[in-house]
C-alpha cells in the first residue's frame, strides 16, 4: 500500500508553492477563494498519490470526504469551538467559514483529476 511516487510528489510541491504564493500575493475575488480552493484538493490528492498506492477514484473520493469534512468543521465553527481563532495557522489550515462555493470548488478540483487521470491512463 505505501509506495512513494516521484511524479505525484513533484506535483505536491508545485501545486503547493503555488498556494503558498496566491495566499502571499493574491487578495482578489476570484483566484483565492475559487482558483485556491481548486487546487487545493488536486494538491492533496497529489500528496496522497505520492505516498500509497492507491486508484484514481478511491483517492479522489477520500480527498473529496476530506475536504467536505474540513468545510463541515468551519460550519460549525470548530475554531472558535477550539479557543483556536487567534491562531493563524489554524485558521488557515481549517478555515473559519463556510461556503457552498468551496464545495463547488472542490468539486470541480476532484473532477479536472479525474479527468486529466483518465486523459493520461488512455495513453
Amino acid at each position: 500500500m505505501w509506495h512513494f511516487n516521484k511524479t505525484y510528489f513533484r506535483l505536491t510541491i508545485i501545486l503547493f508553492l503555488i498556494e503558498v504564493a496566491i495566499a502571499l500575493f493574491i487578495k482578489d475575488r476570484f483566484i483565492r477563494p475559487y482558483l485556491g480552493d481548486v487546487l487545493v484538493v488536486i494538491l492533496i490528492y497529489c500528496f496522497v498519490k505520492s505516498l500509497v498506492k492507491i486508484s484514481v477514484h478511491k483517492a479522489a473520493v477520500l480527498v473529496l470526504l476530506f475536504a467536505f469534512c474540513i468545510e463541515i468543521l468551519q460550519y460549525i465553527n470548530i475554531v472558535q469551538k477550539l479557543k483556536l481563532q487567534h491562531n493563524t495557522v489554524a485558521k488557515t489550515v481549517i478555515g473559519t467559514s463556510f461556503s457552498w462555493e468551496d464545495i463547488l470548488a472542490y468539486l470541480a478540483g476532484i473532477l479536472i483529476v479525474i479527468a486529466v487521470e483518465n486523459r493520461f491512463n488512455k495513453k
